[in-house]
């Protein structure tokens, strides 16, 4: 059975969901105002390997992942560009799922956008402001009343009191307390806004994600996830008004990805240490960056250096070389590896056991080409593939990722030519000649392999 690690509680708890063999998990997306950084890559990977993971163990997964395309960074940067918020958020997102696909993360079965729940988020205030957890201010924005809902602070376990006591209030506060927030913001004029009760406006940040949680799953649904940086107070939040609306427990499983750090350092622009997932992967494959971030626990720290990417290539490489020159096996039973790959995915998506095994599995064929074992290998080589799928690796044609790289470099046509011009110095015994092609390559970040079969490439 998965265990897994449940931030409402704080300890490893067996999977029990709703529905037998169905998962309705709902994660917090992006807030599209510029390209989606080294963070948004971590919770993007880690909640796909989760959903595959899901999936690969039988589960029926209804994978949600909304879209905020309203926000104050996002009226503020379209003014600063001159343009229309829309034309902004369309241009992000297409971005935003360009970065997916090339980091090989699956769609999410729905993709709720704030702007479609206009609707929904306005009758939910409604019933908190009738329930008499929300209430209107003069000014016409909307406040939820904190000091109204029991248990308040349950998951991030911060104490209402040690909230009100360190909250700077503003003179011209029209709050009634200083934890209280906003569910609906009065329109300034000129800002963008839609009508409502009281007034034209838009929506506060955690309402959004309530309501679409909620229209798309259910009152109550299995898993929530997101980033570590929205424990509190955004889905604290999420919490306090979606259980006082509805009444019912609102999400079982709380899930968190761990932070990035980037050379031991916080990310941070004002560090000069912010990188965008388009940037990054101008210098390293795209499969390659996946597999940093997998090789880790998904709650982890992850330090971003070159020296890590680094290390992430060369022990990727290690996986593909074992696969490489090798026809998977087709129909091939679970295996012992399958066994021990599920144990550790089972302890709470353990991608770092998870990937022991594929290293293991990967000297295992090894030692069955050395012996000339080659039809078992095709067939440890097919589990390899397999379990590599779980976590969204392995399923490139091995030459192709051997060819791959940032761009740099001769083409996959010159490669080949010199390759040819070196096996033609190498007949003709001018030896000296073949070993300055190679040299030559090789400084290029192109290493040339000889083997029985012929003389293969792959860039350093």
């Amino acid at each position: 059975m998965i265990q897994l690690y449940n931030t409402l509680t704080q300890r490893k708890e067996p999977l029990k969901t709703l529905e037998p063999g169905k998962v309705r998990m709902y994660v917090c997306g992006m807030t599209v105002y510029d390209f989606c950084h080294l963070g948004h890559a971590r919770v993007l990977v880690a909640f796909d390997v989760i959903t595959r993971y899901l999936r690969h163990s039988g589960y029926d997964v209804t994978y949600v992942r909304n879209i905020t395309d309203v926000d104050d960074k996002i009226l503020r940067r379209a003014d600063e560009n001159g343009e229309a918020f829309t034309a902004l958020t369309e241009r992000m997102i297409e971005a935003m799922h360009e970065d997916e696909r090339a980091l090989g993360v699956i769609a999410p079965d729905q993709e709720p956008r704030a702007t479609g729940h206009m609707d929904d988020m306005l009758r939910m205030i409604q019933t908190l402001i009738e329930k008499g957890f929300a209430y209107a201010a003069d000014n016409g924005d909307v406040y939820f009343a904190v000091e109204q809902f029991d248990g308040y602070g349950k998951l991030s376990k911060k104490k209402l009191d040690d909230l009100i006591a360190g909250a700077r209030v503003d003179v011209s506060e029209v709050k009634r307390s200083p934890a209280d927030f906003a569910l609906w913001k009065a329109a300034k004029p000129g800002e963008v806004s839609w009508p409502s009760p009281w007034g034209d406006g838009r929506p506060g940040w955690h309402i959004e994600c309530s309501a679409m949680s909620t229209c798309c799953l259910g009152n109550t649904f299995d898993i929530h996830g997101g980033g570590p940086d929205l424990l509190f107070p955004h889905h604290e939040n999420e919490i306090a008004q979606s259980e006082a609306a509805t009444g019912q427990p609102f999400v079982n499983y709380w899930m968190h990805a761990g932070a990035v750090r980037v050379n031991k350092e916080k990310m941070s622009k004002s560090l000069g240490n912010f990188f965008t997932i388009r940037e990054i992967l101008e210098k390293y494959p795209a499969e390659v960056v996946r597999y940093f971030l997998v090789s880790s626990h998904y709650r982890s720290q992850v330090d971003y250096s070159e020296e890590n990417l680094a290390e992430a290539s060369s022990t990727l490489t290690r996986l593909y070389h074992a696969l490489r020159g090798l026809k998977p096996a087709v129909d091939v039973p679970e295996t012992d590896y399958d066994a021990r790959f599920q144990a550790a995915m089972d302890d709470d998506f353990n991608t770092a056991g998870a990937n022991t095994v594929l290293h293991a599995l990967a000297s295992e064929i090894n030692r069955l080409r050395r012996d000339g074992e080659e039809v078992e290998a095709s067939r440890q080589a097919a589990v390899l593939v397999r379990l590599g799928g779980a976590l969204g690796l392995l399923q490139q044609d091995p030459e192709a990722f051997f060819q791959s790289g940032s761009g740099e470099g001769p083409s996959a046509e010159e490669i080949e030519q010199q390759i040819e011009a070196r096996a033609e110095a190498r007949r003709n015994r001018d030896f000296a000649e073949a070993d300055r092609i190679r040299d030559t390559l090789a400084e290029q970040g192109v290493i040339l392999d000889d083997s029985r079969e012929g003389t293969s490439w792959r860039r350093a």
